[in-house]
C-alpha cells in the first residue's frame, strides 16, 4: 500500500494529445483528465498569458484590442513557441497536481514532420516541466486507442481527421507501411463554411459560428431529411447584423474542397500499400478517429470512394489520447525522441 501511495505521489505519466484544435491529457491510473481547446489569450499590453483552454475560447470574437486570443498551434505543428510551452506548462501543472516529482510525458505528433518541429515539441515539453519527453505517431496512437493490433501482421489502415491534420496510415507489425499527413481538416472544414457563406450570402461569420454549423449540421453525404440551422451574422453590404436559415444539403456544397483533399490522400495511400497489405484492408477495412470523423456520412462517403467498408471508431476524439495512455507502462529505460514501437516488446 506504500510503495503505492508513493509512486502516486511521485511518479504520474502523462500522455498528451496535442491538437491544433484540441488538448486531451491521459494521466497514468486515471485515464484522460483534460479535454480543453488549444486556445490562449494574451495581454498585447505585458506579454502576459491571461486565459488559456476554454475560458480563452469563450473570448473568441468578444476580446477586446489589447487581448489576442491565440491558437498557438497550426496545421498540427508549433506556430509560437513560446505560448505553446507555457500551454503544455499549464496543462502539466493542472494533470499533475499533487505529484512532487516532474512526469515523464508522451506528446503525439502528425506524420511526416519535419526534424526541427520534432525537437520544438521535445524542447517545449521539457521547457514546460517534463522529466522526459517522447514523440509518438498519431496514427500508431489513434490505431491502439481505437483497439486495433498493431503488432498484428495483418495490415490496418487508419484514417485520423483532427483539427489541423489529416493522418493516413497503414500500419502492420508494429510500424508505419505506409502513410500521408495532409494540413487539412477540421479548420479547414471551419474555414470553407465561413467562405461560403460570404460567397453565396454576403454575411460575414466568424470562427466559432463556422464550427458550431459544421458540428450542428455538418455533412458530406445527403441525410433522408435536410437539416437546417438559424446563422447569425454581419451583412457585407449594410454592414448590419443579419440572420440567415443554412441547410445540411449546402454543407456537402461548402465542404467539397477539403473533403476531396481528404479523399485523395486516402487513395495515394492505398495506391500505394504493398498487395499483401491491400487484401487485409479489403477484408479488415478502414478505421476513423478524430473530431472530423463525426461529420455525417463520413465514412459511407470514404467507402463510396474506395470501395472499402469504413467504420468510425468508438469515442474517436479521445482515440489519440487513449493510445498514449497504452504506451505510457513502456517507457522505462527508453531515450528520449520519436518512439519505434516496431521495437518494443508488445506488453498489452
Amino acid at each position: 500500500m506504500f510503495k503505492k501511495k508513493t509512486k502516486q505521489l511521485f511518479s504520474k505519466d502523462i500522455g498528451i494529445d496535442l491538437g491544433t484544435a484540441t488538448v486531451l491529457v491521459y494521466v497514468e491510473g486515471k485515464e484522460i483528465v483534460l479535454n480543453e481547446p488549444s486556445v490562449v489569450a494574451v495581454d498585447t499590453n505585458t506579454d502576459r498569458i491571461v486565459k488559456i483552454g476554454k475560458e480563452a475560447q469563450a473570448m473568441l470574437g468578444r476580446n477586446p484590442s489589447n487581448i489576442d486570443v491565440i491558437r498557438p498551434l497550426k496545421d498540427g505543428v508549433i506556430n509560437r513557441y513560446d505560448i505553446t510551452q507555457k500551454m503544455i506548462q499549464y496543462f502539466i501543472r493542472r494533470a499533475c497536481e499533487n505529484t512532487v516529482f516532474p512526469p515523464r510525458v508522451v506528446i503525439c505528433i502528425p506524420t511526416g514532420i519535419t526534424d526541427v518541429e520534432e525537437r520544438a515539441v521535445i524542447d517545449a515539453g521539457t521547457q514546460a516541466g517534463a522529466r522526459k519527453t517522447y514523440l509518438i505517431e498519431e496514427p500508431i496512437a489513434a490505431a491502439l486507442g481505437a483497439g486495433m493490433d498493431i503488432y498484428s501482421p495483418i495490415g490496418r489502415m487508419i484514417v485520423d481527421v483532427g483539427g489541423g491534420t489529416t493522418d493516413v496510415a497503414v500500419v502492420s507489425l508494429g510500424g508505419v507501411v505506409v502513410s500521408e499527413s495532409i494540413r487539412v481538416a477540421g479548420d479547414k472544414f471551419d474555414e470553407a463554411i465561413m467562405r461560403y457563406v460570404r460567397r453565396k450570402y454576403n454575411i460575414a461569420i466568424g470562427e466559432r459560428m463556422a464550427e458550431q454549423i459544421k458540428m450542428r449540421i455538418g455533412a458530406v453525404y445527403e441525410h433522408g431529411e435536410a437539416r437546417t440551422m438559424e446563422v447569425k451574422g454581419r451583412c457585407l453590404i449594410q454592414g448590419l447584423p443579419k440572420m440567415i436559415t443554412l441547410s445540411s444539403k449546402e454543407m456537402l456544397e461548402a465542404m467539397m474542397e477539403p473533403i476531396s483533399a481528404i479523399l485523395d490522400a486516402i487513395c495515394s495511400v492505398v495506391e500505394r500499400t504493398p498487395p499483401e497489405l491491400v487484401g487485409d484492408i479489403l477484408k479488415g477495412g478502414i478505421v476513423m478517429t478524430g473530431g472530423g470523423s463525426l461529420l455525417y456520412g463520413f465514412d459511407r462517403l470514404i467507402a463510396d470512394v474506395t470501395g472499402i467498408k469504413t467504420r468510425v471508431a468508438k469515442n474517436p476524439i479521445e482515440c489519440v489520447a487513449m493510445g498514449t495512455g497504452k504506451i505510457l507502462p513502456m517507457l522505462d529505460n527508453m531515450p528520449e525522441g520519436v518512439i519505434d514501437m516496431s521495437r518494443i516488446r508488445r506488453k498489452f
